[in-house]
Formats: C-alpha cells, structure tokens, sequence
C-alpha cells in the first residue's frame, strides 16, 4: 500500500482551493466604500510562496499582478478590522480540530529583533530568539493544540512602560488612545478570555515559566473553575504537608499586634524534591522522526506558597524528559484522583504550542517584516494566523491519503502550483530602483539623526 494516494489532480486543485479559502473571508476585507480582498489574497500568497525572509518587495516579485505600495498600503493603511477574522479563525478551528478532552489553549511569547526605537513597541528586553536582551518587539499569542495539531489563535503586542507614557512615539505609530500598560501576563489573560467568549472546546490552559510564576493569574484560573499546567522555576517553594497557620505572639508589650498569619513550618525548594524524589514513573510520551520519546515524570501533591501562605493544594510534576539533562516543574490544579496517564499528556502539550509558533514563523513569516505601525503589526499578524488557517485545511483534507503529511509539505506545494509572476526586465529594474530609494533614504535619515546628536 502506497503511503501517498494523492495524484496530480488532487494537487492542481489546490489553486482553486486557495481561492475559495479567500472567498470565505473576502467580505472582510470591504468597507462601505471599497475593498481590499485582492489585496489580502496577493499578501497571503506573497507569505505562502516566498522562501526566504521576505516583504512587500519581495512579494512583488513572485505574486502575478500585485505592487509593493498597494500591498503596503493594504496591511500598514487600510482600515479592515482583524477581530472579526481572528473570530471566524476560532470558530473554524474549533469545527476542524477542536476537542473538549484533548484540545488546550495556550499562552506563550515570542520576541522579534528589530532595529532603531520608531517600530511600535521596541524596547532593549530579553528576546528569546536571540537569547539574550536586546532590541525587539515582543508579541504575546494564543494557540490551539489538540493531539498533534497545533494552531495560533490570537496575538497581542506588548507595549512597555516606556512606550505607554511616550505621547510623540505613540502618534507617530498610530497606537490606538485607550491602549493602557498591560504586562504580558495581563494581555495572555484578555486572550485566554477571549478564547473562552468564543466557546472553543479545551481541557486545559498551558504556560510556560514567566506565567506560571505570576501568583496572581493562577490564582485567577482557579477562582475560574479552568484546569491548567503551568511551567514554574526551580527555585519555586512548596510545602509538602498542610502547614499550621496562625498569628505570632507579639514581642514585647510595646507595638501593635500581628495581623498576618505565619505558617509554622517551612516550605521546601522543588529543586530539594527531585534530589529528594526515589518514586518515577517512565512513560512514552510521542513519537519523534528520531524514535520514540520517554520522560521520567513524578507527581506530588503540594501546597504552593501564595504571599509566604500555603496556597490550595495542587500537582507538583516533576519531569526529565529523555536525552535533557533539565529538570521541567509543573503546577498543575487538576483534581486529586486525575490519572497520571492524564497530567503526562497535559505536561508535554506545550510542546505543540512551541512548534504552532515555529510554524508559523518558517511558513507564512510571523517574524519577517519591515512595519513600524500598530495597525501595520496587527494586520500582519492576522495575516499570518489566516495563512496558517489555510495551511491547516490542505493538512486536514489531505489527510486521508496522505496520513504523514504535514504543515510543511503542504506549504512546499503551494510554493510550486500556486501561479507565479513572470518577471520582465523593465520590471526588475523598476524593483531595483525603489530598493535604492530605500537604501538612500535609510542612509540619510540616519546621517541627519547623527548630526543632530553631535550637534553643537
């Protein structure tokens, strides 16, 4: 038996297929007074076929009939709203792959390097793409998993203090007037809400470290009945048996009273826990194209320390996935009889979170732009979910007879069957004239910032 049954014809179905993907959401690129669909369906193309890091320049290159001003125009300019977008995404990735056992909703970040300080939002901040802190943007983004599907949702740009009280840089970059300070916590909570307006199936929220240590947001999940499995760090402290709590006695006769309960015991290290740990459980996990994956995992029932209190009891896992020489530590507020084959699956799903964010990066360039707007961000990233959107269906409706097919197979053959523009000379050389405008503008615009910082 063939492990593809796809034939010719099955690909050559997949222009008319991208076609009809754009119809579905044409309507919402239209104002009362125009539209512009065709340029939303140039701008997809552009992101699906070109192979290397790319922008509206590039575009022109390949996609038939389209202009890099028109396409600039389209996502830094035109007032289409991408809510309603991000909505029908939700709705329709709930149809397709949605699933109220399996499925989970997750929040991550994902910084992207720019240069200068004029694109909204840049800021000197640890950018995990490079590794250490330095100049980006920092996004924050809700995806979708369930089994091994993963798909983006939703985003939301991180405005640092220093943006939010900066008048001049916000108007320049078209940062709506109600955008008030929100911490990436914050803005992860809106998308979490959101996602819930919009009734998508899930059985558990997933974080990874810098939401998992934010007292406050666990806190929330839990007063909101919604399980979750959030990454902790290592230095994380926990009691292993309810503690007393009480008021300590006053030193002395003079000073006011305590009023704030202290525990009696204190709490330990999870560090301490996994030297201290003898019971592991090992278990497979997923298959990999390197073989089969197996973690050590071991589950605990601990109190948290909230505000140096115990906090409501919860899962403690401790992981060691096989071929990492780190520690992984979960929180997880499952109830007490959840099975361990259960809290396994939840541990790991974060995993397609982080591979939902490569994707759409390698394939339909998340990262690769050159916007300096807010608006300009927004409908890029938009932009980018609805390609991934598309790329997800082809994955889908292929599946049957291609069970190993995946999102990047499928971008490789749009890549080919989409139509391409054929380039003149005339052409060519009218894209690399506007590419030496470019350059002589960049260059005198940083030698008049030069002058005017040396001036005397």
């Amino acid at each position: 038996m063939p492990l593809v049954d796809l034939i010719a014809s099955d690909i050559k179905q997949a222009v008319e297929r991208f076609d009809q993907f754009h119809k579905r959401f044409a309507g919402y690129f239209a104002t009362k007074t125009r539209t512009m669909a065709h340029r939303g369906k140039q701008y997809m193309q552009g992101q699906l076929q070109y192979e290397r890091w790319g922008n509206m320049v590039q575009f022109e290159k390949i996609v038939p009939d389209s202009d890099h001003q028109s396409l600039q125009h389209f996502v830094s300019n035109s007032p289409w709203e991408d809510e309603p977008i991000l909505a029908d995404v939700c709705q329709t990735v709930s149809e397709r792959i949605g699933d109220s056992e399996h499925g989970s909703i997750h929040i991550d970040e994902s910084g992207l390097p720019k240069q200068g300080r004029d694109s909204v939002g840049v800021a000197r901040q640890y950018c995990g793409r490079l590794g250490k802190v330095d100049n980006c943007q920092m996004g924050v983004y809700l995806g979708y998993t369930s089994n091994n599907y993963r798909m983006l949702l939703d985003k939301g740009l991180y405005l640092p203090q220093e943006w939010v009280s900066d008048k001049e840089r916000r108007e320049k970059c078209g940062v709506p007037e109600h955008i008030e300070f929100h911490t990436k916590a914050q803005l992860g909570l809106e998308l979490i809400r959101k996602a819930q307006e919009g009734n998508i199936p899930f059985g558990w929220i997933g974080m990874d470290t810098h939401y998992g240590q934010q007292e406050w947001l666990l806190a929330q999940l839990e007063g909101d009945k919604q399980v979750y499995i959030a990454d902790v760090p290592c230095d994380t402290r926990v009691w292993l048996q309810l503690p007393k709590t009480a008021l300590p006695p006053r030193k002395g006769n003079r000073g006011p009273k305590p009023t704030k309960l202290k525990a009696d015991s204190q709490p330990t290290g999870v560090s301490q826990i996994v030297s201290d740990q003898k019971q592991w459980d090992r278990m497979y996990i997923r298959d990999t194209e390197r073989g089969q994956l197996w973690s050590k995992l071991a589950f605990l029932r601990v109190y948290p320390v909230r505000d140096e209190l115990p906090g409501p009891e919860t899962w403690l896992i401790l992981r060691k996935d096989q071929g990492k020489k780190k520690t992984k530590y979960q929180f997880c507020n499952a109830p007490s009889d959840t099975p361990i084959e259960r809290l396994a699956e939840m541990s790991h799903s974060r995993y397609w979170m982080e591979r939902a964010i490569q994707d759409a990066k390698g394939q339909a360039g998340l990262a690769d732009y050159e916007l300096r707007s807010w608006r300009g961000w927004h409908h890029h990233m938009t932009m980018t979910i609805l390609a991934m959107l598309f790329l997800l269906e082809l994955q889908l409706d292929w599946k049957p007879k291609a069970p190993y097919l995946t999102i990047q197979d499928a971008r490789e053959i749009l890549e080919v069957i989409l139509p391409k523009r054929k380039i003149t000379p005339e052409e060519i050389l009218k894209i690399i004239q506007q590419k030496h405008k470019v350059r002589l503008s960049a260059r005198r615009s940083k030698h008049h910032k030069y002058k005017a910082k040396h001036k005397t």
